[in-house]
């Protein structure tokens, strides 16, 4: 689909001056747009303010872009639902919308698949097909939004794909999600999640937006983040703590490090005191997750006593830590595994 074709994709700027080149009055594109990311609109048959042959020339020449719920797990444990979507084109992604005390929360993908590698993920077993359009992701959002009736506080741009290696779609979809026109939803409610690629960190700072950007460190020298993330081979640490750096002092927004413990690999006392030494002086949090084990990979996720140890020790440097509490565990809780399973099946 071409993407001017794809008007949920676009912001109202571009959306209105769509419509003046099909000769429509410009609050056409505010009521359009109000039905499609306000309304969530599943097709154009439910906007009943717009004229019916307006309805019918946007059927024939703009398809409505709306994903299509393929599987559905909930978690026993603890309510989470895990969504598997079929894209326009057939092809398919994972999205999990979890419960808080301070609200509903989804975590959308914002590729399928990826390349990136990374040793610990399944997203990336079957590589990059492609990025998704805006679109397509302000949709997980809308349909989960839909289907359970309530509203979504929170986002996080943290499963299948790389999002700074779509950079452009995603950061379409940052200021649509965030538009008042919207849903609306506070920039500092938005955490995107990154594997380190280095320029277009440097990018995004310039943008100075008030998400929160969370950091896949996942280990603390380049020789060990090399074994689990290749994309370590080309930026080296010290160029990527210069980038968390410039990201702070340009946007007043204290990066997370994400680091997931694997057993006997990244969990040691040593790994602990050189994790300290790069979040102190950047004032971040330290976001720690257990690993989901992936029946592809051979990784085992560290014993609760050593995470505690490992925890308690950063905790003790006065770095703000968290250990992830796990979220259906018992519903292919890591990223890519639905989609993998449902495909192999």
């Amino acid at each position: 689909m071409a993407e001017n074709r794809d008007l949920k994709a676009l912001p109202l700027a571009q959306l209105k001056a769509v419509m003046a080149e099909l000769g429509e009055k410009p609050f056409r594109a505010a009521q359009l747009y109000d039905w499609m990311h306000v309304k969530l609109a599943e097709s154009y048959d439910e906007m009943t303010n717009l004229p019916a042959a307006f309805r019918e020339k946007l059927k024939a020449e703009y398809p409505l872009t709306v994903l299509k719920a393929v599987r559905e797990q909930t978690s026993a444990i603890d309510g989470t639902k895990k969504f598997l979507f079929a894209l326009p084109d057939g092809n398919l992604v994972e999205s999990v919308w979890m419960q808080y005390k301070h609200g509903n929360s989804v975590c959308i993908s914002s590729q399928v698949g990826c390349r990136m590698g990374c040793r610990f993920c399944a997203s990336t077993l079957d590589g990059l097909e492609r990025g998704l359009l805006p679109s397509e992701m302000l949709d997980q959002i809308y349909r989960i939004q839909r289907m359970t009736g309530e509203r979504v506080s929170n986002v996080v741009v943290m499963g299948s794909g790389e999002p700074l290696d779509n950079y452009d779609n995603v950061l379409t979809f940052l200021r649509m999600l965030t538009d008042e026109h919207g849903l609306n939803i506070s920039q500092r409610n938005v955490t995107v999640s990154t594997c380190g690629i280095v320029p277009k960190m440097y990018e995004l700072a310039e943008e100075r937006l008030q998400i929160t950007l969370a950091l896949s460190l996942h280990a603390t020298t380049d020789e060990k983040r090399r074994r689990l993330m290749p994309v370590a081979n080309k930026y080296h640490m010290e160029e990527l703590m210069a980038a968390c750096r410039n990201y702070f002092e340009k946007t007043g927004r204290r990066l997370t490090f994400e680091y997931s413990l694997v057993g006997g690999v990244n969990d040691t006392p040593e790994d602990a005191e050189e994790l300290i030494g790069l979040a102190n002086p950047l004032g971040s949090h330290v976001n720690l997750i257990p690993v989901n084990p992936i029946k592809e990979r051979d990784f085992v996720q560290s014993n609760q006593k050593a995470i505690a140890a490992f925890k308690g020790r950063l905790e003790k440097a006065g770095v703000n830590a968290t250990v992830r509490r796990e979220m259906g565990r018992d519903i292919d809780g890591a990223c890519g595994q639905l989609r993998r399973r449902h495909m192999t099946e």
